[in-house]
């Protein structure tokens, strides 16, 4: 498949770190619009009719469903969720090491608690 001009720009604007960085942070703010938007749809509602749930204005609805928005916080998104009966997961993922990336501590340990009861 031939490429158009536009992707051929966008392959030469990723070869810069910083804007590599900005674009991958834009498409997940995008994903973040495009499913409160998704969720609100299937669930019939209008902006102005999640606001109300909300407690909130109809531009506030508005900008949590915008693109560009970078702003939301873990409990605006909860408070999104379980209005539209929906969960909040969030994933952290490795970055690349020897990008700048360091470890401090090793990972943690997490298992489950024993009883202080006697064994056999």
């Amino acid at each position: 498949m031939k490429k158009s001009n536009f992707d051929r720009y966008l392959e030469e604007q990723l070869k810069d770190p910083a804007f590599a960085a900005r674009f991958k942070r834009a498409g997940e703010a995008w994903d973040v619009a495009l499913q409160i938007t998704a969720l609100r749809q299937q669930a019939g509602l209008s902006q102005k009719d999640l606001a109300k749930l909300l407690k909130t204005s109809q531009q506030q609805i508005s900008r949590l469903e915008s693109p560009g928005y970078e702003g939301h916080s873990l409990s605006t998104l909860r408070r999104v969720a379980d209005a539209l009966h929906a969960r909040v997961r969030v994933v952290f993922e490795p970055g690349e090491m020897g990008k700048g990336t360091r470890i401090a501590e090793s990972a943690a340990s997490y298992g489950v608690k024993r009883s202080a009861t006697k064994r056999r």
